[in-house]
């Protein structure tokens, strides 16, 4: 499927900054503990803000640090034309990615209270994210997704990754437009299942009946952008600016590991 060859080109510029570990237990030594973020401000003891590179050509943003914005307990991912492209190595517009840093969480529940981006060719996520090999140009990632796409901000896309596979995307129609307010997405990890969750209520699980479940603790991040090139063409449709900056809003993230 041209989306999850898409998905396993998108993420290069994190793999060079991501730590790598390794599965000891079921709940791995290695992995962080609980914490419920507000968002209040930035906290540099447990996330970075990308800054000073892009994707891949599938990613029509240049990550910025300033694109990440904190005001009234809401962070905002900005995603405006500021000084692009000459500024952001040819990458028609600017945005935000907001990920925990050296810490990788294990088996447990990731959430967050988000009103995404209403737009064709915008992407609004929460996500997991570990590469199993640190060269960049190897696919090698574990992964779980939570997206919602501009095009049809009615839908949710769920999706994973084991060791670069995924082709494990299943649509969810949310019965709302989250666009217009804040609503509660998650997603809990086990050995056995994956489940997502829309506001309390399980919307889907999988078992590992089409395809091994990830194992490996991750980096908890956010981000938002706009498709290009094979990503637009055949999964979120071109983006035009509407003249002024986009944002997608985050109230809180949290992590609780597995009992």
């Amino acid at each position: 499927m041209k989306k999850d060859n898409i998905h396993q080109r998108l993420r290069k510029g994190i793999a060079m900054l991501l730590a790598c570990s390794s599965l000891l237990l079921a709940v791995p030594a290695s992995a962080a503990g609980a914490f419920n973020d507000p968002l209040n401000a930035f906290n540099d003891g447990r996330f970075y803000k990308s800054d000073g590179w892009g994707n891949g050509d599938d990613f029509g943003v240049f990550w910025k640090a300033n694109n990440v914005e904190f005001n009234n307990g809401i962070m905002a991912l900005r995603l405006d034309k500021s000084n692009c492209p000459s500024g952001c190595e040819g990458k028609p517009y600017a945005s935000g990615e907001y990920a925990t840093n050296d810490n990788t969480y294990g088996y447990g529940r990731v959430e967050a209270r988000m009103k995404v981006a209403k737009g064709t060719g915008l992407v609004t996520s929460l996500f997991t994210y570990y590469d199993r090999d640190p060269d960049p140009d190897v696919d090698r990632n574990d992964e779980i997704d939570i997206e919602i796409l501009g095009k049809d901000t009615t839908k949710l896309e769920t999706n994973y990754y084991t060791n670069g596979v995924g082709e494990h995307s299943t649509v969810i129609d949310l019965g709302f437009d989250a666009s217009l307010d804040f609503h509660t997405y998650a997603f809990e990890w086990s050995p056995t299942s994956i489940k997502w969750y829309v506001d309390g209520k399980l919307v889907h699980t999988e078992n590992g009946s089409r395809g091994e479940l990830p194992s490996h603790p991750g980096h908890i991040m956010v981000n938002f952008w706009a498709g290009a090139n094979d990503a637009a063409k055949y999964w979120t449709e071109d983006f035009v600016y509407p003249g002024s900056p986009v944002r997608a809003y985050y109230d809180y993230i949290k992590y609780t590991p597995a009992p």
